[in-house]
Order: C-alpha cells, then sequence, then structure tokens
C-alpha cells in the first residue's frame, strides 16, 4: 500500500492579521472597514468578510424593501394582525395564504386601532 503525504493547508490569513482584522472591524463595522481591509491586506472583500464570519464577528446588512422598511413576511404579517384581532390559530395560518400586499393594507389599517375584546369582539 502506497503512503500518501497530506500537504499542509494553506493558511489564508496569520494569527497576526485576524487579530488586526477583527479589531479594525470591531471598532467600525461598515462595508467601507472591509474594503480598506481587502485593499491593505491584498485580498479580496469577500474573503475579508467570510473570515469574519468564521471568526463570528460580521454583521450582515438588514435586508430592507425598495424603500428602505425592513423585510417582513407574510406569516409575521398574518400573525400580527391575528394576534390584535384576537383569531384563533386556524383563521391565522388561513390569512397567510392572502396576497402580501393585502395583508400589508390591512395590518396598516388596524396597527393603531383599538385591539378587540371579547366584550367587543364581533362573533
Amino acid at each position: 500500500m502506497e503512503n500518501t503525504v497530506k500537504t499542509p493547508k494553506a493558511v489564508n490569513y496569520t494569527a497576526e492579521q485576524t487579530a488586526k482584522m477583527v479589531s479594525t472591524y470591531v471598532a467600525n463595522p461598515t462595508k467601507e472597514t472591509v474594503e480598506d481591509l481587502a485593499l491593505v491586506m491584498g485580498k479580496t472583500s469577500k474573503s475579508i468578510i467570510a473570515k469574519l464570519v468564521r471568526e463570528k464577528i460580521y454583521v450582515a446588512k438588514a435586508k430592507t424593501t425598495k424603500n428602505g422598511d425592513p423585510v417582513t413576511s407574510k406569516n409575521e404579517v398574518a400573525s400580527a394582525i391575528g394576534a390584535v384581532l384576537l383569531m384563533n390559530e386556524n383563521d391565522t395560518s388561513s390569512l397567510e395564504k392572502a396576497n402580501k400586499t393585502a395583508l400589508a393594507i390591512i395590518w396598516k389599517a388596524i396597527a393603531n386601532s383599538v385591539p378587540a375584546t371579547p366584550e367587543n369582539s364581533p362573533a
């Protein structure tokens, strides 16, 4: 049987580079900091981001809609509507099948209204 020799894994970042990268990013966690680190270290921005992710310190940019609002799922909107209207789980889950735009309009209309109670509930 032939012996195979494993080649050592190539190290992309030394411990010193990693420490400098982490301290620089933690001090100013922005896209510009990542780009600056990439230039200084001769790496790509994606490589820097990947290393920061492995170090568990990278903060991903929050996803937003075209108008800058945070992205919400239909499930979240339907659950919020159901909570305000004291709906049971079956009714709330059926709301999830509605169009997201319609759910957003309904939510906007009732978001600042008075919550339903057993005394003022239409059922």
